[in-house]
């Protein structure tokens, strides 16, 4: 048994305990409470310096292996040329897809191993990681597979997503037909994924199409979540609540009659604050979500075209000026809401019996993980009881 004591404020989406102390064994929360009440034994004792701990944070939608890089993207849109315009032009995510496409999985594992290491540095210990730059069944395959290596050499707990991003220019009907023959199948009988995610959008997938990939998806064993209203209602977020979807991700353009669709239902809003700060586009809805009783996660989007945030505590800043949370709303959207987007149950929280998965603030006080911009607030991060 391992004590954690001397902190200041030890942080759970449910209560703020002051003066507190943390029993770790075996990976796991054991006890927790005012530090007065600790009254077991500890082989040995650990003093945080009169720091706030909060649950490690939790990435529930990122796009971290890819290979290349945007910058000609980035200053086209800097002189007013749109995202949707360059990617129909085959630039974009398409650009992308050629790049990530050629390369090799050790490649790949060494081009993301250091943007999950960034992520861990700003308090994320899972982190969710989608493949969807790849296009052929090869090519998507080999990023799952370099996700696969990558969580063997990384402490973070990598959650392997499989994107069906976008079509190709040709022969759509064919790509349909080899994404639920051969490649939700291969990723299947291989233990690649966690879940299917689908992009519905006007330059992507349809609702009835994501619908056809759901279907396959689940007779497949795998969850499903939807990128759906980033740019246009096109009935993504209507069929993320019929079908009862993880996650429905982005929901920029949301209207507020969708907003209700969301009210009391499973299915959790992932709202991305870097793509708006990013793109320029209208943030999410998070106020007018959470008002109406919506579960509302936040999540860093990393990646090359349109959020290459870095931090996830940065995320929950943004989430708190562009997207209308609480301090306390963005620490729940974080961790116990971002676990329940990746279906989850065994992270996100501060009790006995979770992952003793845990950030050490450099501050006494717990805002300053949303509050600090340009600085790490994180000093130490913690997965199963161990310093990362």
């Amino acid at each position: 048994m391992k004590l954690f004591r001397n902190i200041s404020e030890l942080v759970d989406p449910e209560r703020v305990i002051k003066a507190a102390a943390l029993a770790v064994h075996d990976g796991w929360i054991a006890w927790c409470g005012p530090a007065a009440e600790w009254a077991g034994h500890a082989d040995s004792i650990e003093d945080l310096d009169g720091r706030a701990v909060i649950p490690a944070l939790i990435d529930p939608h990122t796009h971290a292996v890819w290979a290349g890089d945007r910058l000609a993207d980035f200053e086209e849109r800097a002189s007013g040329v749109g995202y949707e315009a360059i990617l129909a032009r085959g630039g974009g995510i398409r650009s992308t897809i050629a790049k990530t496409a050629a390369e090799t999985v050790e490649n790949l594992v060494a081009l993301a191993r250091p943007r999950v290491e960034a992520l861990m540095r700003s308090g994320a210990a899972t982190i969710e990681m989608k493949s969807g730059y790849g296009f052929t069944v090869e090519a998507e395959l080999r990023m799952l597979e370099a996700i696969r290596e990558l969580s063997r050499v990384v402490k973070a707990r990598l959650i392997p997503t499989l994107l069906i991003h976008i079509p190709p220019l040709e022969s759509r009907g064919e790509y349909v037909d080899s994404v639920v023959t051969r490649l939700i199948p291969d990723a299947a009988a291989r233990g690649l994924a966690h879940a299917v995610d689908v992009f519905v959008e006007r330059e992507a997938w349809s609702a009835a199409e994501a619908l056809r990939f759901i279907e396959c998806a689940r007779a497949n064993g795998f969850q499903a979540k939807l990128h759906t209203e980033q740019f246009h209602r096109v009935g993504g977020l209507e069929l993320g609540v019929r079908e009862h979807v993880l996650s429905v991700d982005h929901l920029e353009a949301c209207s507020p009659q969708q907003v209700h669709l969301l009210a009391g239902c499973q299915t959790v809003a992932t709202i991305l604050p870097g793509v708006s700060l990013h793109l320029g586009i209208p943030a999410a809805p998070g106020r007018a979500l959470i008002d109406a009783g919506a579960r509302v996660a936040v999540g860093t989007d990393l990646n090359p075209g349109s959020s290459p945030l870095y931090s996830m505590s940065t995320a929950l800043a943004l989430a708190v000026r562009l997207n209308g949370l609480t301090p306390a709303e963005a620490l729940r959207a974080g961790t116990v809401n971002a676990a329940m987007a990746l279906g989850l149950t065994d992270c996100g929280r501060i009790e006995p019996g979770m992952r003793a998965d845990f950030a050490v603030l450099e501050s006494s006080d717990w805002r300053d993980v949303v509050y600090s911009l340009g600085t790490n607030p994180v000093r130490d991060l913690f997965i199963a009881g161990e310093r990362a």
